[in-house]
């Protein structure tokens, strides 16, 4: 292990988001600024402080209704600062800081601000309540020309499949299964600014509609709009900032054919990016208080408790059922501010990363993790993966 990591150059100094909500009546540059600018004032930072801006995505699936929002150009030109480092990207590192902190690490930046923004809640109600994936452009290109013609409008169409290929091997059931969406839905009841916050029963998971077998309406994060923006700032500024967090690992990788469709097997998509991670601290999954993990889906909780080591392959549905070690006071507390379930779908690990924060801050209120010390942030988009450790300064 090496103790001389880029990612110990950098801190997370700020946090900041927009109102959160199924459909807001502001356009995605105002949620953008919003974000932006409680981000550098948590972080105790003002606007001329920033040199570094980072978008994801960039502007190159801007066709896509609802996912990209604010772009580098607009915000710039909003906030009237000079930037030393600009970023704009959706085939990158899976992670929301890795970027920002290779650019402090080399030099490049002190302050460096990333957001994502979405507007999907408001595209989904456009487009008749269907789903705003897929394309504008008047053919399919590349791998939708593919999925589309056979209905494969939405990546739960894609994930489905591995779901039931890791149900039939490991015997997971959809009553375990249900433990995902249900116990964050209760940890979201703390949270303010969560999507939904009304109980959810098992009961309720079952006798809910199908979506893509075996996924159904509560397996999938629910569309919204609102901002996330994220302030990385240089180690050495520390003590002038307001309460920073550092970066103890992360790691990406992708070690598979680039394509959702044909992956082996998803459910392993995060075990070498994993493996990384650990190979670069001390610490072991054993030290962790708080787990947020990418949940675009709730089987892809289910595969990175597996792939972070929490329990074994072919073991999460033992882990989860009842929902007790999962839970806020449980032995990991998963996806305490709701996840993208509850939550909403903030995407790319921006509004898992906010909440770890939150809770090694101890600031996360009524759900905060007691004596929180060790947060990991996963993130996964189809065969990308990230994770990171983050810890109490």
């Amino acid at each position: 292990m090496s103790t001389d990591l880029f990612e110990h150059r950098a801190v997370i100094s700020g946090i900041g988001q927009s109102a959160i909500a199924r459909r807001l009546d502001r356009s995605g540059l105002q949620l953008t600024l919003d974000a932006i600018l409680a981000a550098v004032a948590d972080a105790g930072l003002t606007v001329d402080d920033i040199d570094g801006l980072a978008m994801f995505p960039g502007g190159g699936v801007a066709n896509v209704p609802g996912y990209a929002n604010g772009n580098l150009y607009e915000v710039q030109d909003a906030l009237r600062i000079t930037t030393r480092w600009r970023q704009g990207l959706v085939e990158g590192m899976a992670l929301p800081f890795y970027g920002p902190a290779q650019a402090i690490a080399t030099g490049q930046a002190r302050h460096v601000v990333i957001w994502r923004t979405v507007k999907e809640g408001s595209a989904a109600r456009a487009a008749g309540g269907r789903p705003a994936y897929g394309s504008t452009k008047p053919a399919a290109e590349g791998p939708q020309a593919w999925l589309l013609p056979i209905g494969m409008l939405s990546p739960v169409c894609q994930i489905a499949p591995f779901a039931t290929r890791y149900m039939y091997e490991f015997g997971l059931t959809r009553a375990q299964l249900a433990w995902i969406p249900v116990t964050q839905r209760t940890s979201a009841a703390h949270n303010p600014d969560a999507v939904y916050r009304s109980p959810l029963t098992v009961d309720d998971y079952l006798a809910a509609r199908m979506i893509s077998s075996p996924l159904c309406l509560f397996d999938c994060d629910v569309p919204a709009d609102g901002a996330t923006a994220i302030v990385v700032s240089a180690v050495e500024t520390a003590r002038d900032l307001r309460a920073p967090v550092r970066i103890e690992a992360m790691a990406g990788v992708v070690d598979g054919r680039p394509a959702w469709d044909q992956w082996e097997d998803m459910g392993r998509v995060g075990y070498a990016t994993a493996a990384d991670l650990w190979a670069r601290t001390a610490l072991t999954p054993a030290d962790v208080d708080t787990a947020q993990l990418y949940d675009g889906f709730s089987i892809e909780a289910v595969w990175w408790l597996e792939a972070m080591g929490f329990c074994g392959t072919g073991e999460a549905g033992d882990y989860i059922d009842g929902g007790k070690r999962i839970a806020l006071g449980g032995e990991l507390p998963l996806n305490t501010w709701g996840g993208q379930l509850s939550g909403g779908r903030l995407h790319a690990g921006f509004g898992h990363t906010a909440e770890a924060v939150r809770q090694l801050r101890g600031e996360a209120g009524a759900r905060q993790v007691a004596g929180a010390e060790v947060a990991a942030v996963t993130n996964v988009g189809g065969i990308e993966s990230g994770a990171a450790l983050l810890t109490r300064w």
